[in-house]
Parts: C-alpha cells; sequence; structure tokens
C-alpha cells in the first residue's frame, strides 16, 4: 500500500493525518492504482490527433494565453457581478428546483443538484451536492444508491482550519460497518497516495438484500479558500476519477458543493473533450454549471487554477512544455 503524507500550503499536516486516520488498516491490502499508472493519466491524447485538430488547438491555446492572469480575473469578476443581478432578480438560492435530485422518499429533499453539461452534442451527468452531514448521511447513500453511482469524488478534508467540513460518511474499519437505517457501509479495500485516498464500499440495502460497489475517491490537498500546491496531482486524480466511472451519474462534493465542485466538473468536462478532439469554452462550461447549481466555482483563485490546469494540458498535449 503506497503511503505518504507531507505539509503543502492547502492545509496542516495534522489536518491530513485526521483524514488518513478515518482509514485504519485491519487487513492485508491490495494497491488498487499504481504511481505509474497515474503518470500516465496526465498525458491525454486525443484518439485521433490530425494537422487540421492540432491547429485547432494551437489556435484555442493562443486564445486562452492571451487572456493572461488579469484577463482571466476580470472575467471571473464580470461573472460574479452577473450572478449577484441574477440572484437580486430572481431570488435564487443554491438549489434550483428544476435540477435538484428528489428522494424517492418523504421528505424527499437532498441538498443536490444534476448538472448536465453539453459540449459538441455529448452530455457528461453529475450530481453536484453538499458534504454529508450527520443527520443526511443516510440520505446521501440513499442518493448514490437509487441512482446507481459507482463513484464519488470527494474534493475536501474532513477537517480544515479546525473547522468540520464534511461527516465522515463512511466506515473507518474493515471490521466493523457503517449500519445505517436503510444500508450497510462495508469498508472492502482502500489504497492511501500522497494527495488523494481510494476507499472500495460494498453497500447494500437491507431491505432488498441487494448491493452496489462504490469507489470513493477523497483529494486531500486542497483547503476551502486555497488551491492545491501542484496542478499535476490535481489532473491525475480528475483523470482517475473519470477512469474509475462505470454507472450513474458521478457525485462530485466538496463541503457546500459549488466551489471546488465546481473546478473538478470544469476540469473533467475539457479533458473529457480534449481526449475526444473536441474544442471547449471554459466560460460556456461555468455558465452551465451555475444555470444549474447557482455559484459554482466561487472564487477568483478557484477560476484562476482551473484555467492553469487546463493550459497544464493543453501545452503538454502541443509540445510546447
Amino acid at each position: 500500500m503506497t503511503y505518504s503524507v507531507g505539509s503543502s500550503r492547502e492545509g496542516s499536516v495534522s489536518e491530513r493525518c485526521s483524514d488518513i486516520s478515518n482509514t485504519i488498516k485491519e487487513k492485508d491490502t491490495q494497491n488498487i492504482v499504481s504511481e505509474e499508472e497515474l503518470a500516465q493519466l496526465t498525458h491525454i491524447q486525443p484518439r485521433i490527433f490530425n494537422f487540421d485538430k492540432q491547429s485547432a488547438f494551437k489556435d484555442y491555446l493562443k486564445i486562452l494565453e492571451k487572456k493572461g492572469v488579469y484577463g482571466i480575473t476580470q472575467e471571473f469578476r464580470v461573472s460574479i457581478l452577473i450572478l449577484a443581478e441574477f440572484e437580486f432578480d430572481v431570488s435564487v438560492s443554491v438549489i434550483d428546483d428544476s435540477t435538484r435530485v428528489v428522494l424517492q422518499k418523504n421528505p424527499d429533499y437532498i441538498n443536490a443538484s444534476y448538472i448536465r453539461i453539453i459540449n459538441h452534442g455529448e452530455q457528461y451527468f453529475y450530481i453536484a451536492t453538499q458534504g454529508p452531514l450527520p443527520d443526511t448521511t443516510d440520505d446521501f447513500w440513499q442518493m448514490v444508491f437509487e441512482h446507481n453511482s459507482n463513484v464519488i469524488a470527494m474534493v475536501t478534508r474532513n477537517i480544515e482550519d479546525g473547522i468540520t467540513k464534511c461527516h465522515n460518511y463512511w466506515p473507518i474499519s474493515q471490521e466493523e460497518p457503517l449500519e445505517l437505517t436503510q444500508f450497510r457501509i462495508c469498508l472492502k479495500n482502500y489504497q492511501i497516495l500522497a494527495f488523494f485516498i481510494i476507499r472500495m464500499f460494498q453497500v447494500v440495502n437491507k431491505s432488498t438484500g441487494t448491493s452496489l460497489t462504490v469507489k470513493h475517491l477523497q483529494f486531500t490537498n486542497w483547503a476551502d479558500h486555497g488551491i492545491p500546491a501542484s496542478t499535476d496531482c490535481f489532473i491525475k486524480y480528475v483523470r482517475y476519477v473519470r477512469k474509475s466511472h462505470c454507472t450513474g451519474p458521478m457525485v462530485v462534493h466538496c463541503s457546500a458543493g459549488v466551489g471546488r465542485t465546481g473546478v473538478f466538473i470544469c476540469a473533467d468536462v475539457a479533458f473529457c473533450a480534449i481526449e475526444k478532439n473536441y474544442l471547449f469554452d471554459i466560460t460556456n462550461i461555468v455558465t452551465q454549471m451555475r444555470e444549474q447549481r447557482y455559484g459554482m466555482i466561487q472564487t477568483k483563485e478557484q477560476y484562476c487554477f482551473t484555467y492553469e490546469i487546463i493550459l497544464k494540458v493543453l501545452r503538454k498535449l502541443l509540445v510546447l512544455e
């Protein structure tokens, strides 16, 4: 099992260790992914990359680079002003009734939204949700089970700056499942990497006996109001989440389910587009997200980081870096 913990600009070692301590080794485990496999995921290569496609991506890269930090910052500020005006006019909240997830129970509410991003006629489907609280853990797992979602991307630590950001909604022991009202959550395997933790769960519906295998991927190298120290580590994480996805909408959450969640979704859509030889518009992706869940990508730093990681992938693709 790979094990690595180090200090970073995003948070204290003790807080990173608290996430790791929430996975306790009691049985022999097998590595789920190797460092070599993760490194390969950063090389996003279209299946067909002819001269015309290369030229199109080079032109798009020049457009993005021309914006610079100042232009990207101004773009974010304008988008925030538009959001503020929209909020004033219609008094919107984070949740839009037209896109909110409705549970098959009464009450049916959960702080979660369907996010559908369209690019070149292809749809990318997610559930963006608030990090589970002690009294919403049952609802969270019901949502995952009802949608047959086999992947959860958790883009937060449990505790940041001494503040609880997300309830520990999974079992910490392979010997002792988490018993909920309707579901039993069993930890089957795990792997601790330098910047994220992989947990394999079996989710069992107690009333029917049916089960769902869920891969839980917790990124541990990003604090609420900062950005990751390494672009490569986040690119690897996003690509590994995508590689792991098989069924249902991808469930993504941070603490509130808007800031870091928005960065993840935007990056994933852009990376998928590059892989399929499609151009994309970052501002359009962000606009689509915000139309379905208010406030996606909250800060200037998050917005600039989104550009930074996408530029890094494009430069590597075009052998400019």
